[in-house]
This record gives C-alpha cells, sequence and structure tokens, in this order.
C-alpha cells in the first residue's frame, strides 16, 4: 500500500453537503485516520463524548455511538462494541449530539439515525428500530407521528436528489 492518498473532488450541484467516499481494499489504520482527521474537520462543533466503563474514562467519537438510553437512574452509551455510562442527563447529551444524526424516539432514548438498518411498521401503530448491529429499539407511542413525519421527509429528500 501507498504512504500517499489519491483525492478527487468532484462538484456536483446536487449535494448541498460534501459526500466523502473512501475506495479501498481493507480498513485500515491509514483508512480510520482519513475518517478522524475528516471528522475532527468537518463535525468540530460535536465533540467526543466522555463516558466510563469499570472506573475508566473513554472519550466516545459520535460516530460511534448506536444508541443512548437510561437503564434505571443511569444514562448509557452504547456502541456496536460496548456499553458506557455518562455523568450526563439525557437532556443534556441532546444538547451536544450532533442534530442532524441523532434523533429522540422516546423519553428515555436517542438513536443514531445512521447506524439504523430498518423501521418496522407494524399494524399496532407502532414503529421498531433495528440497527445494523442487530441490536432492537421501539418508539415510543408519544412519537410515532413525529417520526413518521421525519421518515417521509427524509425520503422525499432522498427522492429529489436521486432524480
Amino acid at each position: 500500500m501507498k504512504d500517499m492518498v489519491e483525492i478527487e473532488v468532484v462538484l456536483d450541484e446536487q449535494y448541498i453537503d460534501p459526500l466523502v467516499t473512501i475506495r479501498t481494499r481493507s480498513n485500515t489504520q491509514q483508512v480510520e485516520n482519513i475518517i478522524c482527521a475528516i471528522e475532527n474537520a468537518s463535525h468540530s462543533d460535536f465533540p467526543q463524548i466522555a463516558a466510563t466503563k469499570e472506573e475508566t474514562v473513554f472519550f466516545v467519537s459520535q460516530r460511534d455511538i448506536v444508541r443512548v438510553h437510561t437503564e434505571g437512574r443511569r444514562v448509557v452509551i452504547q456502541t456496536e462494541e460496548d456499553v458506557f455510562t455518562v455523568r450526563r442527563t439525557l437532556a443534556g447529551l441532546e444538547d451536544v449530539l450532533n442534530p442532524s444524526r441523532f434523533l429522540r424516539i422516546s423519553q428515555s432514548e436517542i438513536i443514531n439515525l445512521y447506524k439504523v438498518k430498518s423501521f418496522d411498521f407494524n399494524l399496532a401503530g407502532t414503529i421498531g428500530v433495528e440497527f445494523d448491529c442487530g441490536i432492537k429499539s421501539w418508539v415510543s407511542r408519544s412519537r410515532v407521528r413525529e417520526i413518521k413525519a421525519l421518515l417521509k421527509q427524509m425520503s422525499a429528500g432522498r427522492d429529489k436528489a436521486w432524480n
């Protein structure tokens, strides 16, 4: 593998925000470093979240978070590999999480839309959420209408981009 990275910039009016695609044979440390550098440059307003596990403090990147939820009186960050405890309220985390990436689906849970595999609309009027990593969750009944409207809006925007 070369130490150099080939960069191609394509200007396209259909994109409002930049889209970065990395083509590589395998996910290497170099690829992870490039991703971190891009995130740091483009999302400096959305910091990593300080969280603890077994009395050790970790800094969790927002892109690694699958969901944030409460377990009893604790606020927990769940990634694909691990679970961490946070010393903030859910509302306090909602204030620092990237609003274009994260969505509150209930009084006790915030999800990362970029980690969602599917939304399951069942006949009882509830919405199930399945994440890429296999975790499942549910949208609270009080938020179903809001989530449906958001998904419809996102779908309409995506259809325009494809035309």
